[in-house]
């Protein structure tokens, strides 16, 4: 039994945050939930309260805006509450051809799967490397290990994350602090509808998609266990196994395919 560790989730009231918040709680981690949503907070607060023992505190911000993960810590410091493991899991995409995109969501989809990321893993990190202790999971992508045309901002910002993840692993991994990136493919999650993806090819069979609690369980575990990341799914594995012998021309071409609209001629 874990006495007074705490977590801290982003993007913790839907999908695969949501579950891992799930997970914590099942362990007697408390639990500190971030989304923009006050409405969602407060319903997910209730629902992991009915389930759970341990405290639940929701904090509403909004990690498109640049000030926003300075503003968390800052609250969550005012507190006084202890953070042992940080789970930087917000993040988004927008479907389409870049050139018929809309640049200030992309920019703001950099803002949250990047900037934010860095911020907020800056922050704890310092906290971690000073007390000797801590861990990190950061939800990376099998998007980071190719090019995705009709994604390509967010299969780029997963490219970032994943090469983050795994370097700061490397400068902090003699000081008593993990770093784990945790890749899920398609998941079923409401990524699809926020990215505006739904006539896809890549999400039409639902059968297909993987179980965010499948893939929670996956990271939640990596995390525990000190690896350095977890690529979530068998047929993910074999995906990037592929990938990792394929050049990069090529596996952008046949994403290109998987992705384009089921109605593009």
């Amino acid at each position: 039994m874990k006495q007074n560790k705490t977590v801290l989730i982003t993007g913790a009231t839907s999908g695969i945050g949501l579950e891992l918040a799930k997970l914590f709680a099942k362990d007697n981690y408390n639990l500190i939930i971030v989304a923009r949503s006050e409405q969602e907070l407060a319903q997910t607060k209730t629902a992991l309260g009915q389930l759970f023992t341990g405290n639940v505190i929701a904090i509403a911000k909004d990690l498109f805006r640049a000030e926003a993960a300075a503003e968390l810590y800052a609250e969550v410091a005012q507190q006084r509450l202890k953070v042992d493991i940080l789970v930087n899991n917000a993040g988004q995409g927008q479907y389409g051809e870049f050139v018929e995109s809309d640049i200030e969501r992309q920019l703001d989809i950099i803002q949250l799967n990047i900037s934010s990321l860095v911020s907020l893993t800056y922050l704890y990190l310092k906290d971690f490397v000073a007390r000797g202790e801590g861990k990190i999971l950061n939800t990376s992508s099998i998007a980071s290990k190719s090019p995705g045309p009709w994604q390509a901002v967010y299969h780029a910002t997963k490219a970032f994350v994943q090469s983050f993840t795994e370097a700061i692993r490397s400068e902090v991994k003699d000081k008593g602090v993990t770093v784990t990136a945790l890749l899920p493919g398609v998941t079923d999650t409401d990524f699809f509808n926020k990215a505006d993806m739904n006539s896809s090819k890549a999400v039409q069979d639902k059968d297909k998609m993987a179980d965010p609690a499948d893939v929670a369980k996956d990271g939640y575990d990596a995390l525990m266990n000190g690896d350095d990341m977890v690529v979530s799914g068998m047929s993910n594995k074999m995906q990037v196994a592929m990938g990792a012998i394929t050049p990069d021309e090529t596996m952008a071409d046949v994403t290109n395919k998987k992705q384009e609209p089921v109605t593009k001629k």
